[in-house]
């Protein structure tokens, strides 16, 4: 009986052992095989994340080249497709304008004019704003008698679908003078100028680089009569006479202007108002910082 007795715990302890084994070598596997699974999961995830970090790349890639693209649309769009060539012989002035294949394109009009022909002198103190007329095959002429000088005239022209820069023309009238330096010009201390018994004073907001700049002309009570279709016209040049800007009023009902300054140096300003039927022209040199 005793001996049965220990046959049946030796028996028992050699079950309980075997399913103690048995469990072990099942958690074992099961681990390992989430341990696999986890493992390619990982590598799984991984390369998904590889792809999308590649795609992420593709697209900035590809957003970068847009934007390049676009920049150099902006670029090829500012450079200019028509070029003008301007004459002047006893008196008259003719514009020649032209696009780059010799044709003569069509221009739209602003500001009632069909064409604002600026000049000044190199040294920037003569300036004429005058409207030649259209005399066909793109020619555009003006009599207007120019004092022996030299000059730099702007025709300010809206093409119609072509790209257009205003950029200086040299103009010689007379003898040229070679020993011709230009004078540098000096910011003004008053802003403040009287032209025909007309009294005409500039104030500005901050002047900076690349930021939004109001030029405010008080006419002394007098409101201006309408000059091609506006209270007044501002010309704006850098002291070397290269940047042109024309600038247009923002109301109906004020003198005010808006403009900007990509670069900072010395400029000089032409606010040109009409009063009792004639345009004075009203000339100040500022600074941007």
């Amino acid at each position: 009986m005793k001996q049965k007795n220990m046959l049946t715990w030796a028996i028992s302890a050699i079950v309980y052992l075997g399913l103690v084994i048995g469990g072990y070598f099942i958690y074992a596997s099961l681990n390992s095989n989430n341990d696999h699974l986890d493992a390619h999961a990982a590598k799984t995830n991984g390369i998904e994340e590889k792809e999308s970090n590649n795609e992420k790349a593709h697209n900035g890639n590809h957003t970068s080249k847009k934007s390049d693209d676009k920049h150099s649309d902006h670029v090829a769009h500012s450079e200019s497709e028509v070029v003008t060539n301007v004459k002047y012989e006893k008196g008259i002035i003719t514009i020649d304008v032209k696009d780059k294949k010799q044709n003569s394109p069509n221009l739209e009009i602003s500001h009632e004019k069909i064409m604002h022909l600026i000049i000044v002198s190199a040294d920037l103190e003569d300036y004429y704003h005058l409207h030649p007329e259209e005399k066909g095959n793109g020619v555009y002429t003006l009599n207007f008698d120019l004092p022996e000088n030299s000059y730099k005239a702007f025709v300010d022209i809206k093409p119609k679908n072509l790209a257009y820069q205003v950029s200086p023309v040299g103009l010689q009238v007379g003898k040229s003078h070679s020993e011709h330096k230009e004078n540098p010009l000096k910011v003004d201390t008053n802003l403040t100028k009287t032209i025909n018994q007309k009294t005409v004073e500039l104030t500005t907001t901050e002047l900076g680089i690349n930021k939004a700049v109001t030029l405010s002309f008080d006419t002394k009570g007098i409101t201006p009569e309408p000059y091609l279709g506006a209270l007044g016209h501002v010309v704006i040049l850098d002291d070397k006479g290269k940047k042109f800007v024309h600038v247009h009023p923002t109301s109906e009902e004020k003198t005010l202007f808006e403009t900007k300054f990509d670069k900072a140096g010395i400029y000089k300003v032409w606010g040109e108002f009409k009063f009792d039927g004639k345009v004075n022209s009203y000339p100040f040199v500022i600074e941007v910082k």
